[in-house]
């Protein structure tokens, strides 16, 4: 088997979802692979922008221009960047996670998804899906879903 020559992974910001990218990290790593670390995010509403900016008066600066999918790509940056990933690309996308995962899988001709397996194992994941789950059965590359709960 071939190495991997482009590794995507899924991070929302949990810790769990860090495991996730170290394990994408090491594989992208060993095979000196691109690794894109996806966040898919829903932006606040102009309402809800601002109350916060209302609330923060004048920090509202704070409010502007950044979403959490920000942070958690720096943060997932950083993860990648110990463990030894040298070739990195950030994604934030609006949308659901597992059409934003799906998406970055074939606007960056990756060959291998990387997500955690939280919501896998759950009621409501058995019932109404969950992103491994989802992922696996129709992103049509190789999947690894890491134990990270």
């Amino acid at each position: 088997m071939s190495a991997y020559t482009t590794v995507v992974v899924g991070t929302d910001g949990s810790p769990t979802s860090y495991v996730a990218v170290e394990r994408a990290a090491a594989v992208a790593r060993d095979s000196d692979a691109e690794l894109v670390l996806v966040s898919a995010y829903t932006p606040a509403s102009r309402e809800d922008t601002l109350e916060a900016e209302d609330a923060l008066g004048a920090e509202a600066y704070q409010v502007r221009g950044w979403s959490p999918a920000e942070e958690a790509l720096r943060t997932a940056e950083d993860k990648a960047a110990a463990v030894g990933a040298t070739k990195i690309t950030k994604v934030a996308e609006d949308g659901a996670p597992a059409d934003v995962l799906r998406k970055a899988v074939k606007e960056h001709d990756a060959d291998l998804l990387v997500v955690g397996n939280k919501g896998l194992n759950t009621l409501s994941g058995r019932i109404l899906g969950s992103v491994p789950s989802d992922v696996a059965r129709r992103s049509g590359v190789d999947v690894l879903i890491v134990h990270t709960t």
